[in-house]
């Protein structure tokens, strides 16, 4: 299951300092969006009130053409630090959103293992934060995020902490999941590289307008990043962005 996702007219921010002013974009159902722009461009500012968490000062935010009005848990944010809380077990921190949603704890133990294996974490359940890796610990609020089944993943740099090896798993994961699950996702990130490699469009925002929204040719592989039609998108949203 997926969400669409529309601003019209959507201002964020301040009034009479609004961050993103008069933006609008769809995303569609089980579509992967990338989001890239400068720093202060309005790329996390946006990821908030997607998720319900910031309130828009103009315009309008639906969710399936429902407007939306707070945190809900068809809409799970992702961050760039785990969050996950260190007195608790990989498989208890997984277990979160269904404990919120009130779940019988009997019942959470099935779905919480199945993506903590899915997650490539077999054999942590039992693991504190502390003992895992930066990559072990995004994975953790990877499967955290999905165990509750939502129909939109936001994500704002969950993979900008981590080095290369561990970005690019991560990547992976985060396609193969996707793949099987379908839900929509929006990913902000500053590499453009990742964007290209991750998204089915990638929106370019900046001065908190959207500059562009650009189609990403396929297949979705790393090979492709030398197709000239990828290498001619990538240069072209540089410029963009400078």
């Amino acid at each position: 299951m997926s969400l669409r996702l529309t601003a019209r007219g959507l201002a964020l921010g301040h009034t009479g300092h609004p961050v993103i002013e008069g933006l609008d974009l769809e995303v569609a159902p089980g579509e992967v969006l990338t989001v890239v722009g400068a720093s202060g461009g309005g790329k996390s500012t946006l990821l908030r009130a997607l998720a319900g968490l910031l309130p828009p000062t103009g315009g309008e935010l639906l969710a399936d053409g429902v407007p939306v009005r707070g945190p809900s848990a068809e809409r799970a944010l992702v961050f760039q630090e785990d969050g996950l809380l260190p007195w608790r077990t990989v498989r208890r921190n997984v277990e979160l959103p269904l404990a919120i949603a009130g779940l019988p704890r009997r019942q959470r133990r099935t779905p919480a293992e199945d993506w903590i294996g899915r997650v490539g974490l077999d054999g942590h359940h039992d693991r504190l934060p502390r003992q895992l890796s930066g990559g072990q610990r995004q994975r953790v609020q990877l499967a955290r995020a999905l165990v509750n089944s939502p129909k939109a993943v936001l994500m704002d740099e969950p993979f900008g902490a981590l080095d290369a090896q561990n970005r690019h798993a991560m990547q992976q994961l985060l396609l193969t999941v996707w793949e099987k699950e379908r839900c929509t996702v929006v990913f902000v990130t500053h590499d453009v590289d990742e964007a290209l490699l991750l998204g089915d469009r990638v929106a370019v925002l900046g001065g908190g307008r959207l500059l562009a929204l650009h189609p990403v040719p396929r297949p979705r592989e790393s090979a492709a990043r030398t197709d000239p039609a990828v290498l001619a998108l990538r240069a072209k949203i540089l410029t963009e962005l400078s």
